[in-house]
C-alpha cells in the first residue's frame, strides 16, 4: 500500500483532533499511532482509521484490544472498509506491528 500523498496540515490537524478521546487508555494508543504511523499510512488505511474514529470510545477500545472482533461491529461492516487495511491499522494501533524509528 502506498502512503497518502501530501496529506495537508489541515487534514493532519483534523485527524489529530478526532484522536482526542474520553478514555485515557485510548488516548495513549491513538497518540502513539499518530506519532509513529499517521503520516505514512495508505489511502485505504486512512479510510479504515477514519471509520474506527467513528466508533464510541468503549467499542473502539474493545476492537483495538481484540475483546471484540471488528467483523462483529456493524458500524464498521456497514462502511464496507477494506478488510486488509482495517487489519493493518488495528495491528498498528494494538502494537502488534513493529515501530521503525
Amino acid at each position: 500500500m502506498r502512503p497518502v500523498k501530501n496529506m495537508s496540515d489541515e487534514e493532519v490537524r483534523r485527524l489529530s483532533w478526532r484522536c482526542r478521546r474520553g478514555l485515557l487508555e485510548l488516548d495513549i494508543v491513538l497518540r502513539r499511532f499518530s506519532d509513529h504511523y499517521l503520516a505514512g499510512i495508505s489511502a485505504q488505511e486512512l479510510l479504515a482509521f477514519d471509520g474506527l474514529l467513528d466508533l464510541p470510545d468503549n467499542e473502539f477500545l474493545d476492537v483495538v484490544t481484540s475483546r471484540v472482533k471488528f467483523s462483529s461491529v456493524d458500524v464498521l461492516m456497514d462502511k464496507q472498509l477494506d478488510v486488509l487495511a482495517l487489519q493493518s491499522v488495528l495491528a498498528k494501533l494494538s502494537g502488534h506491528e513493529e515501530i521503525n524509528l
